[in-house]
């Protein structure tokens, strides 16, 4: 609940269009794609630099929560106010500040879309690498809150790849500059790619310069279908030992083929168990060799067939089908997008196979093998029995596993307040301590996005 006090403070400080008190016109911003509900007293629209600090000093003055929003399409919960407080949309910061080819940059505010960086870049002949399925409609400033990759990850890398500079304003209402205009820069700490990934719990990042690469100047798909998920595992290993990296190399498992039958009947031949969907560009004079280096990586005793698609569109239509199919399953999935070294992939889909199998849990998996980042989705009804408590188990068992591989828990997701009580399996007692430290100095009333992240966050006094 808002003191009177704070609630006119804040009025003052917005015209009324741009800030909603009422419950209900509240309610579209206390939820994310994790589907929970933590509605916020109070969603406040800044459009500019000035009225971001200007709202974070007061809710800083005041010990306010206040939890940096972009378009709500995460999947971890890192946008929910789950302590009350005060919701920062930052969905009206729409500015394209400049583009700049000649030294391959764009300056824009965190509310642009992702697709729209695109939109303004492709006309000088370049793109922005990190391409979630969500690009049409989440925001640069979420990509950047969680590091955001998608397919093309394995050549091109993720945010933290493709952004020189910030500006932002740190939980104590303090401006900051990051980074620099150039590719080159080592003068003081990194602290553009600390706050890249930090979730909001840090600073509100209010302009960000992104590094843009050329396009391609060709590309050709590649699909390859396997009796087994071994067979495919064994092909993903050695295609990423190649000397040239496919810009994209994603794996469906049987589950995922069986969604996509459903929609696209004539998609997949008969017998399919795992498909690997491949993608490879660069200069037109080497897309034939490298398409065939990787045709014969592909080749062992599981596969059925491989082919070039000239035309994959209709392919990558079908792979960002795939989340809202899975409730075709189970009404409710627990989504996980773990990372384990490529050459640990094929022990690791093993490994869940037999947990799923063990735990009597359905699971689909797909994503981005080429990193070794694998989307787990555990399909449960919460109505049916113990299969929650079955669920919880296999992945805490399934985070084991990770673990013991030298993988990571989360590769584009974020940690956000679905992973955050696994985080001591990765980081140790140290580290977070330590984390915990950076973070009192960026905020130090724990204003900003608290209890993210960390595993048992009690407020900061």
């Amino acid at each position: 609940m808002l003191s009177v006090d704070f609630v006119t403070q804040l009025r003052n400080l917005l015209p009324s269009d741009r800030l909603l008190t009422d419950p209900v016109d509240c309610y579209a911003y206390a939820y994310d794609n994790s589907r929970k509900i933590f509605p916020p007293a109070a969603v406040a629209f800044p459009v500019t630099a000035m009225e971001v600090q200007s709202i974070v000093t007061l809710c800083n003055d005041h010990g306010i929560p206040l939890t940096p929003r972009g378009r709500g399409t995460g999947t971890s919960g890192g946008s929910l106010p789950e302590r009350g407080g005060v919701a920062l949309s930052l969905e009206r910061m729409l500015r394209i500040v400049s583009v700049d080819p000649a030294n391959r940059v764009i300056v824009t505010e965190p509310g642009v879309l992702n697709q729209s960086i695109q939109d303004a870049a492709k006309p000088h002949g370049f793109f922005w690498p990190p391409d979630p399925s969500s690009a049409a409609y989440s925001s640069i400033g979420g990509n950047l809150a969680t590091s955001a990759g998608g397919p093309h990850a394995v050549k091109y890398g993720t945010t933290r790849d493709h952004v020189l500079g910030l500006r932002a304003v740190t939980g104590a209402g303090k401006f900051i500059k990051t980074g620099c205009y150039t590719t080159k820069g080592v003068v003081g700490y990194d602290l553009t790619r600390l706050l890249i990934g930090s979730e909001g719990t840090l600073a509100v990042i209010t302009e960000a310069t992104l590094k843009l690469t050329p396009l391609p100047q060709a590309r050709s798909g590649i699909t390859a279908h396997y009796r087994d998920v071994s067979s495919c595992a064994s092909a993903i290993v050695k295609v990423m030992a190649l000397p040239e990296t496919p810009s994209a190399l994603e794996f469906l498992d049987a589950g995922a083929l069986g969604l996509i039958r459903g929609r696209f009947p004539d998609m997949v031949p008969h017998g399919t168990c795992a498909m690997l969907m491949i993608e490879v560009d660069g200069p037109s004079r080497s897309i034939t060799e490298s398409s065939a280096s990787i045709l014969d990586a592909c080749r062992n005793s599981g596969l059925i067939s491989a082919e070039e698609v000239m035309d994959a569109a209709t392919l990558w239509l079908a792979r960002k089908t795939l989340s809202p199919l899975l409730r075709d399953i189970a009404p409710k999935k627990i989504n996980e997008d773990v990372v384990v070294p490529v050459s640990a992939l094929p022990e690791f889909l093993d490994g869940l196979a037999r947990l799923t199998g063990e735990h009597r849990i359905a699971n689909v998996n797909f994503g981005h093998a080429g990193n070794g980042n694998i989307h787990v989705n555990l399909l449960v009804n919460p109505d049916v029995g113990n299969e929650m408590n079955r669920a919880e188990k296999c992945l805490n068992e399934m985070f084991d596993l990770v673990i013991s591989l030298n993988g990571t828990l989360s590769g584009e997701h974020g940690v956000g307040s679905e992973k955050r009580a696994y985080v001591g399996k990765e980081i140790d007692s140290t580290t977070l301590a330590l984390m915990k430290d950076i973070k009192r100095v960026f905020d130090p009333r724990n204003i900003l996005n608290p209890g993210k992240l960390f595993p048992a966050d009690p407020p900061i006094e």
